[in-house]
C-alpha cells in the first residue's frame, strides 16, 4: 500500500493516537506487543503522564517500514485493506 492509501485507511483516527488506537490501527495486535514496539523505540512516540501517544504519521511510517513487513509475518493480527474497511472483501 502507498502512503496515500494508509492516510485514507486511517483518516478516521486523530492526528495523535493512544496505544489502544495504535493497536486497532495494526489490526488488533496485543497490548504486550504494542508496548514492546514502544519500549524498543521501533515506533516513534512520546509519553504524557505514563500514557503512550503516537503521531498518526509515525504509525504510517512504521507500517511502511521494512521492520513491519518482516514483523507482520509473525503477527496473528493484520491491517485490513481499504476494500475490507469499506465492506468489499475483494
Amino acid at each position: 500500500m502507498t502512503r496515500t492509501q494508509y492516510e485514507r485507511l486511517y483518516a478516521d483516527y486523530p492526528d495523535i493516537v493512544t496505544l489502544e488506537q495504535f493497536r486497532q490501527m495494526l489490526g488488533g495486535i496485543g497490548d504486550t506487543t504494542a508496548r514492546k514496539l514502544m519500549q524498543e523505540n521501533i515506533v516513534r512516540h512520546f509519553v504524557i503522564e505514563h500514557a503512550y501517544m503516537i503521531p498518526k504519521t509515525c504509525v504510517i511510517d512504521y507500517v511502511m517500514s521494512k521492520h513491519y513487513h518482516i514483523y507482520r509475518m509473525k503477527l496473528k493480527a493484520k491491517i485490513p485493506t481499504l476494500k475490507e474497511k469499506d465492506g468489499d472483501p475483494e
